[in-house]
């Protein structure tokens, strides 16, 4: 059996993930490791735009820049780390999740937190990445 490219699964006995997420990413053996920084919903002018759902399209566009940077795609993303201070409008949280996944979604963990490092920003995305 190939276990050179990255799995994911949901095992049988456990419940259904409630999101878009599966609940194992494995990678092999003498994978390279990527890590990125949290990554905001700042703009190319460097400004944060007061919305929290322009901040989300935003921090997405802002991780495909980083994967691009590193020959990666999405496929490549074993993790994700989700912190807002508002409660997220999930319908369109999810139509941003979806332009960058099919329906082969990595690992996920989502935080409500009183706040970020700058008052300004209301979602931080963490995403750990590998490459076979």
């Amino acid at each position: 059996m190939d276990k050179s490219f990255i799995s994911r699964k949901n095992p049988a006995g456990m419940y259904h993930p409630v999101g878009n997420y599966t609940h194992i990413t494995k990678i092999p053996r003498n994978s390279e490791l990527f890590v990125t920084s949290g990554q905001i919903g700042v703009d190319k002018n460097g400004e944060i735009p007061e919305g929290l759902n322009e901040q989300v399209k935003n921090t997405f566009d802002n991780i495909r820049k980083l994967l691009v940077s590193e020959e990666l795609t999405s496929e490549n993303i074993i993790k994700v780390n989700i912190w807002a201070t508002k409660k997220m409008d999930w319908d369109y949280l999810y139509e941003e999740w979806g332009k960058m996944f099919s329906c082969d979604y990595p690992a996920m963990t989502i935080g409500y937190i009183t706040e970020l490092g700058l008052p300004e920003i209301k979602i931080e995305i963490e995403v750990w990445a590998a490459k076979v």
